[in-house]
């Protein structure tokens, strides 16, 4: 794979300059968090080389995302210089029989050791973004988890702090607008946040989308059932360019958004690595497609919500 067929961006006003696809490392959780699959060190050095190599230059991970950190730190802290590390806080990991629970704590001593915790784990000095991990704005103003960024950031040990999060949240969150990045779910077949997207970004948030329409099997690559029925509602095959696929062209949609700074997609195989760095290479919809694809949603049902 060649090192100049992604764009980059830079990244709100957080300064940062990244490829306009990023590396979701949750798939290097393992079998023992949210349903994962089983992964040993061979094959996550071989997905987190060939990211690397494939010009790829930001990973996004989490504390609770399973053996996803420790891996990191195994494997590619000796290329540090070469990525934007992207970690969340506010995650706890705790054994429960033949899985890991993973529920949240945002109390400042909590957040304080998350940081620390995975500084260990990838065997680095700094996290280039932090983010708080989906609390919801009443959890956000009793921690005061606002505070807590501002300490961690001002202890040299992050560069940058923002928060995942959605609706119902999600748009106070942009008003507090203190936060560098806001990470959002979203995709063609789940609009809700369309607009608040376009609104976060406008606020000078750098603007990180991960999609909410996973790939898989069923369905040519949109995920539940729901979304098939919706996408053929809508006659998006109708859209579709001469030989490509379902999943390229929502790539391709999230792409056009114009708020849209940098999408995370993750995998274990360097073959569907490889097709989503062409998917994203191929670049956002033309005009009248992007603007014919909204209003055919529209009319099946699958709208944003007010901004």
């Amino acid at each position: 794979m060649t090192t100049d067929t992604l764009d980059t961006t830079t990244l709100g006003r957080s300064g940062l300059k990244v490829t306009r696809l990023g590396y979701g490392a949750m798939e290097l959780r393992g079998s023992r968090v949210w349903g994962g699959r089983p992964i040993d060190s061979a094959q996550a050095d071989t997905i987190l080389s060939a990211v690397l190599d494939s010009g790829i230059n930001w990973i996004d991970t989490s504390g609770d995302y399973g053996t996803s950190e420790k891996l990191i730190g195994e494997l590619i802290a000796d290329r540090r210089d070469e990525y934007t590390l992207a970690t969340k806080c506010g995650c706890t990991i705790v054994p429960a029989g033949d899985h890991d629970e993973t529920p949240h704590d945002f109390s400042r001593e909590h957040m304080l050791g998350n940081i620390d915790t995975s500084l260990r784990l990838m065997n680095t000095d700094h996290i280039d973004i932090l983010q708080v991990h989906n609390p919801t704005v009443e959890q956000a103003e009793e921690f005061r988890i606002v505070d807590t960024l501002r300490e961690i950031k001002e202890s040299g040990k992050v560069g940058v702090t923002g928060i995942s999060t959605r609706s119902p949240d999600l748009a106070t969150f942009i008003d507090w607008n203190v936060f560098d990045v806001i990470q959002i779910p979203y995709s063609a077949l789940e609009r809700k946040h369309e607009n608040l997207i376009q609104r976060a970004h406008d606020s000078g948030a750098g603007t990180i989308i991960r999609s909410a329409a996973p790939r898989s099997a069923a369905g040519g690559g949109l995920g539940k059932e729901e979304r098939l029925q919706t996408w053929q509602r809508a006659g998006l095959d109708e859209l579709l360019e001469a030989g490509e696929s379902r999943g390229r062209w929502m790539t391709r949609y999230m792409l056009s958004h114009p708020g849209i700074d940098t999408i995370i997609i993750g995998t274990l195989s360097p073959d569907h690595l490889a097709e989503n760095i062409a998917d994203v290479a191929a670049g956002p919809l033309a005009p009248d497609v992007y603007a014919e694809a909204k209003r055919r949603l529209d009319d099946a049902g699958e709208s944003p919500e007010d901004a």
